[in-house]
Formats: C-alpha cells, structure tokens, sequence
C-alpha cells in the first residue's frame, strides 16, 4: 500500500526514501567474500563488476572506457561530448579546468556551453569508438533522444555494440507541436544490438520504457553534488530508494506479462560511496551507473572535476562543474582496494563484496533479496 501523506487541503503526496534512509538487514548467515561473485551480463555481454559509467566527458574518455572494460565494468562515451566535437581534447579540458579554478562559478558552464556548440563530426567520433572497439572490451556510447536518429546509424557502422539512449528524463511517448518524435519501440526494433533507455523515476514510465524492448532501463536523474536538476531548475526530483524499487517491480511485472524477458535496471543517482551501491543492489538495481565517485581517478580527464552532459545545454544548464572527491587514486585501487580511507569512496566494489558476504549472499540476483529496515 502507497504510504500518501497530506501537504495540504485535498493535496496528498507519497513519502518516498532515498538511499540513506534504508538500511540493509544482515540475514542468519555469513559466508567468505571470496565465495562471493559481481558478476552480471546484459544481452550477450557479460561483466565483472555491476558498473556502467556516467557517460560524463569528467570520467570518460576513450582510454578510461577501455580501462574500464578491462576491469570488469562497461564504460559509456558520450557521443555529443567533447571527444566528438575537438580533435584537441585536452586542449579543450585544459581551458575548462583553468576557468574552474578562475573563482567565478558561471565562467566553467560557459566555456563548457561554448566548447559544445561545436559541430559533432563524425570522423572524431568514428576515431574514438575504434580506439575502444581495437582494446577488445566492450563499446557502449550514449546518445540523447534528441539525436539518437541522426546519430545511431554512424555509431553502428564504427562497431558500437551497446547503445545508451539518456536524457535527463526518457518517457516511451514523447509529444512535439514541431516535427516527429522518436518512436523508441520502432527505433530499438530496427537495430540489432541492445539499447540501455532512462531515466525514469516510477513504475508506470519504467514500465513504458520496458515494454519498447530496451534491454536496461536507467532509473534517476545521475544527480549529485554537482548536478542541480532535481532541486534548482526544474523542481523534479526521485527518491533512489523508492525509485529503484518502482523500476523492480515494473521487471518483475514485465517479466510476467512477457513470459520470461529480463530487463535491468540500472540506477543512476544518489550513489556516493560504496554502501550506497550496496543498497542500490539491494533495492533491486542489477547495476550503478557511476559518475561523480569515479572523479577521484588518476586517470578520469576531468582532473578531479566533475560535470554531467546537462552542464552544456545552452540555455538550460543543469550541472555545475565541480570538484570530485579528494583522495585521487589509480582507477584500479579505486574500485577494487586496498583503501586506507574510511568513508567508502575507495575499494567500491570490493566492498560491495564484503557486504554480500557479511549479509550471507553469494550472487546479485540473491543479494536482491536482502531484507531492508528504514530509518525512524
């Protein structure tokens, strides 16, 4: 039963939990986390660890996507990002990351709005998706909704094999005065590799977005300390906890409706530390889609800084540039340890290890299970 509150004469509205409001029950066993296994696949592809990169030019860059994919995880480009847009990219992230530390908070989103009103060209794509492909790990690139049309057939043709079509908010039914929307469930039929859709923030929208024949819905809006979109600019916000659960339901439902398709969710937003990813698991999610925690690497181009791709709207900026987590780590140490930090910003994955195995689970589909307590 929904949990309604009144916020006012004939006004209700359902509580809902972020992830620090739920706290993950230990069960009657524990086991060795070395029994323990991250492992998840989605279509023909399989990985390590349940990690899908924000797509954000801050973490991303073709390197990073392939140290990524050699780590276990899948990395995302971003197909109207800078590497798409400058043949000299590091030029371009040297003029950000200098404006950043000028002291004015608007000069970086500038220069990020003016970096990207470069054209995308195709070729500086096509170089940057042959440098993943020739790694041999995983190639996935997003592209927003708006341009998935245009792009998609370029992307396919430079060997693409995980298409992520994000916006800040995805629905299944999009309505335009001018022109003609993309029909996603004729779009994600036409192609013949899979397609990762969101986000979205309910039941019904997930749902919607299941039904199109994605084969991984993203659930959230990727906010964090540098995204403003849920409180500032467009009033809209998801609760992950909630979130992340409505999108569960919507699979599990989905799953019966069709007779057996699976479709992942993947949660993208509030997840912080690694306790969070955790939890996110826990409430349902098969992965994380990380940006903000991945700042921390030695080896993310944005120095330490971060953004997602909403910072570039031209006249709606969402994200600030802002500066990731401290400590600045090999990717590797990052994800997998060993950590002297305390907080739960290091050793991500190796800690969601731990935290199956504390709580006697030895794979994600079981971990899913856990019981859940929230806070008074």
């Amino acid at each position: 039963m929904r949990d309604l509150v009144e916020i006012g004469m004939g006004r209700t509205a359902r509580r809902a939990y972020e992830l620090d409001d739920v706290e993950i029950i230990p069960s009657r066993r524990t086991r060795s986390s070395k029994d323990v296994s991250t492992t998840w696949q989605i279509d023909a592809y399989r990985f390590d660890i349940p990690l899908v990169t924000h797509p954000s030019d801050a973490v991303v860059s073709p390197g990073t996507a392939v140290a990524v994919g050699e780590l276990g995880g899948l990395g995302v480009l971003n197909a109207e990002g800078l590497w798409a847009r400058h043949g000299d990219v590091e030029e371009a992230l040297f003029r950000l990351t200098t404006a950043a530390e000028d002291g004015d908070p608007l000069r970086a989103t500038k220069v990020l709005q003016e970096l990207h009103s470069a054209p995308i060209r195709i070729d500086l794509l096509a170089g940057a998706i042959k440098q993943i492909r020739e790694s041999g790990v995983t190639v996935a690139v997003r592209v927003s909704p708006q341009r998935a049309a245009e792009l998609t057939p370029d992307l396919l043709a430079a060997g693409v094999e995980i298409l992520v079509v994000q916006g800040t908010i995805v629905s299944a039914e999009h309505v335009a005065r001018d022109g003609e929307p993309i029909n996603l469930k004729r779009f994600i039929a036409d192609l013949d590799v899979p397609v990762i859709a969101g986000g979205v923030g309910d039941y019904r929208t997930a749902m919607h977005l299941m039904r199109t024949g994605a084969a991984g819905v993203i659930v959230g809006y990727g906010h964090s300390a540098g995204v403003t979109t849920t409180d500032s600019v467009l009033g809209i916000g998801v609760p992950m906890a909630t979130a992340i659960a409505d999108a569960a339901a919507a699979r599990r439902d989905y799953l019966d409706e069709t007779g057996g398709r699976y479709v992942h969710v993947i949660a993208d937003g509030g997840v912080h530390r690694s306790g969070d990813i955790a939890k996110s698991i826990a409430c349902g999610a098969d992965a994380v889609m990380l940006g903000e925690p991945l700042a921390a690497a030695a080896e993310s181009p944005g120095q330490g800084l971060y953004w997602t791709a909403a910072a570039a709207h031209p006249s709606v900026p969402r994200s600030r540039v802002a500066v990731g987590p401290d400590a600045e780590v090999d990717l590797r140490t990052l994800l997998f340890g060993p950590s002297a930090d305390p907080d739960g910003v290091v050793n991500l994955f190796g800690a969601l290890r731990r935290a199956m195995a504390k709580t006697g689970y030895s794979d994600l589909k079981e971990f899913q299970k856990v019981g859940l307590t929230v806070r008074g």
